[in-house]
């Protein structure tokens, strides 16, 4: 008996599974310099006071390393001899781009901000 993809409600669940692990497999990414790439991990992580971004940067020294941030995303670049990073993280939550605190060890990149309060607490009189 033929299976009639049609009636799979299932479908589009499987392929959509499919795609997201291919894009982290780094299949189908081009081979551009731009970006970490696939040999680079990033993630950023908030808690209620803060937010936290790990990345790794394997050939990357602390001397090559810019970070810009605007309180939303976080860019993190970097020239080394083999090639050029340039990524752009958005952050999980708003935060003090002032409050930043970075540490570089190991080819990995930890920087921490805490939160920006986006809401103002109202008195009612």
């Amino acid at each position: 008996m033929d299976r009639d993809d049609r009636d799979d409600p299932f479908g589009d669940f499987f392929e959509e599974i499919e795609r997201m692990m291919n894009e982290m497999a780094g299949s189908g990414r081009g081979t551009d310099d731009a970006g970490f790439g696939s040999e680079t991990h990033v993630d950023a992580y908030a808690t209620e006071e803060s937010v936290r971004v790990v990345a790794d940067l394997p050939a990357v020294s602390k001397e090559e390393l810019s970070l810009q941030c605007d309180g939303e995303s976080l860019t993190i670049s970097a020239a080394s001899d083999r090639r050029e990073y340039d990524e752009t993280v958005e952050l999980p939550a708003p935060v003090d781009e002032y409050s930043g605190d970075a540490t570089f060890n190991n080819g990995v990149l930890e920087v921490e901000f805490d939160r920006d309060d986006d809401a103002a607490s109202i008195d009612v009189v």
